[in-house]
């Protein structure tokens, strides 16, 4: 008979946290904050990635030591900063050293941009607003923690609180002030969930770098179901992790009251303690703060260093889908006859027009104007599932709306429609498609973006002299007796890019516009000819961009 112990030690080791999502998240709205080393490594990231980064939340923390190695003039990044008056770890002196830096002697950031509130009566601790003692941790930072670290912070044993109900609503105030006004915060029940995801998989030996294999993050139901939203990372501090402390920092902090009534997703990632020396450190990380003096490398405080990229990646995943407009709702049907289906939709505020998708496939030419409308032509008896999608000004299109499906009356066609259409093989200039027989049908026409590529009998085909790094749609038909039955369903796919590898230039996207590879629009940079997003307009992003043809630029 199997133990307890056992049973449970096997549940443990099998457990993984699951792979980090993407969703429709603005890069260009990403903010951080932090408490104590949170705070500093919140500067840390602000300043590393200040192309990205458009506000910072500091509580209780100190300024950028390598400031005067950056290149970082003229942001309009806003900054908000938290002292308490009964701070002994990181007390006020400290944070006014931080704000110099950003405003009056370094003048990164004008005056304006910046809040420094040093009058709240609390000590070390992340202030909220609320009334539950189960929500207030304290613990205590250790004097080889702190001795020896920094000439600003005292080598003394420190009180530090999670949080305090201390009458003040720090969350708010951080976003708020990077943000702008808000709607009122949901003070029931929240609308999301709360998801551990594999930390692991953006940094090589996560626990010998400090870092959790898992990590948290909190999502609002909206921006499961495809809203465009902001991202805020929070970093706890030192004995705050998971490991110290269970989910009391990612939970009780007010920012996912807040982000749950502002289509707000919030990140926590999470350190782990570590007790050997490595990187050349002089001291243990054994109260699994994060890495603002050198731990895991002297690069620690800039792009390079191993907690700082593997944030980068952490971000860059989350804002991966984005899609910079809106998702039209509530798609339905509203008639059907023997060869049409009508739908209708709510209007998206920032719609330029909209595209109707039949099984997968766009059916309209022209953008529609309106909200409605009619797809006829069709076969009898015959199921269609529609979708819709919101075009803006640019052409961009959002994502999918739900699905609405409708069936013709009348009788069936005798023309089956070929299933499970799939892509077996893609190289730099061909795309190789399956799908199952249809019975007594000998002849099948593929489309490729809605247009007739070619008719073949068997069931597999292989599209020929594409270009490179090239998303492609693709339907396949069946035929009988001249009679073509309905298009499938459609698949998408994109060719690898191909390179000749002599003209190659890992420059920064600044310099690929000028040299006419690439263009700007709303900020972001683009591949000429393949239209790929290089990121943001700036000369502190790099990008590999290699020539396919005159005028065609793919990522390397």
């Amino acid at each position: 008979m199997m133990s307890i112990p056992l049973i449970f030690l096997l549940i443990g080791c099998c457990f993984a946290a699951e792979k980090s999502a993407s969703y429709n998240v603005d890069p260009s709205e990403t903010s951080v904050s932090g408490i104590s080393s949170g705070g500093y490594f919140a500067t840390q990231v602000q300043v590393a990635f200040s192309a990205l980064i458009i506000g910072a939340g500091i509580v209780a923390g100190g300024s950028y030591n390598c400031g005067g190695q950056m290149s970082y003039t003229s942001s309009k990044h806003k900054v908000y900063m938290i002292s308490g008056t009964s701070d002994s770890t990181v007390g006020v002196s400290v944070m006014t050293q931080l704000y110099k830096y950003y405003s009056t002697d370094g003048q990164f950031i004008p005056d304006s941009n910046v809040v420094f509130k040093k009058d709240l009566k609390s000590g070390h601790t992340f202030p909220a607003d609320f009334d539950s003692a189960e929500s207030q941790i304290s613990f205590t930072t250790s004097q080889a923690e702190l001795k020896g670290i920094d000439n600003d912070i005292p080598t003394r044993n420190a009180p530090i609180s999670s949080t305090c109900n201390c009458a003040f609503d720090g969350a708010r105030a951080i976003l708020e002030h990077i943000y702008g006004p808000l709607q009122p915060r949901n003070n029931g029940a929240l609308s999301g969930k709360f998801i551990e995801f594999d930390q692991g998989e953006f940094i090589a030996s996560a626990k010998v770098n400090g870092m959790s294999t898992s990590a948290w993050v909190y999502v609002p139901k909206s921006c499961t179901d495809g809203a465009t939203c902001k991202l805020h990372v929070a970093y706890h501090g030192c004995v705050q992790s998971y490991e110290k402390i269970g989910d009391k920092f990612v939970k009780n902090t007010e920012y996912n009251r807040w982000a749950d009534a502002n289509n707000m997703i919030i990140l926590y990632p999470q350190t782990v303690a570590t007790t050997s020396i490595s990187g050349g450190a002089s001291l243990p990380n054994s109260n699994g703060c994060w890495d603002w003096i050198g731990w895991y490398g002297t690069d620690f405080s800039v792009k390079s260093g191993k907690q700082l990229a593997a944030m980068k990646k952490m971000i860059d995943r989350i804002t991966g889908g984005f899609n910079p407009i809106d998702i039209p709702k509530e798609l339905q049907v509203t008639a059907v006859t023997d060869n049409s289906v009508s739908l209708s939709w709510k209007p998206v505020s920032s719609a330029h027009g909209y595209n109707v998708y039949r099984n997968g496939g766009k059916v309209n030419g022209a953008t529609i104007s309106g909200t409605t409308f009619t797809d006829s032509n069709l076969n009898s008896g015959s199921t269609y599932t529609f979708t819709v999608k919101a075009v803006s000004s640019s052409g961009s299109e959002s994502s999918a709306s739900n699905s609405a499906t409708g069936k013709t009356t009348g009788e069936s066609p005798a023309v089956g429609t070929p299933s499970g259409l799939i892509v077996t093989d893609t190289t730099s200039n061909s795309v190789t498609l399956k799908w199952d027989s249809v019975p007594v049908i000998t002849t099948y026409n593929v489309y490729r973006n809605g247009n007739k590529v070619t008719s073949v009998s068997a069931t597999s085909y292989t599209d020929t002299d594409l270009n490179s790094a090239t998303d492609y749609q693709y339907q396949v038909s069946s035929v009988k007796d001249s009679v073509e039955g309905d298009k499938s369903m459609t698949v998408t796919t994109t060719t690898l890019a191909g390179s000749t590898g002599n003209d190659c230039y890992d420059e920064s996207n600044v310099a690929h516009v000028a040299a006419l590879r690439a263009y700007v629009s709303f900020g972001y940079t683009f591949a000429l000819g393949s239209n790929q997003n290089m990121g943001l307009y700036s000369m502190l992003q790099k990008t590999n961009l290699c020539k396919e043809k005159d005028f065609y630029y793919v990522i390397a």
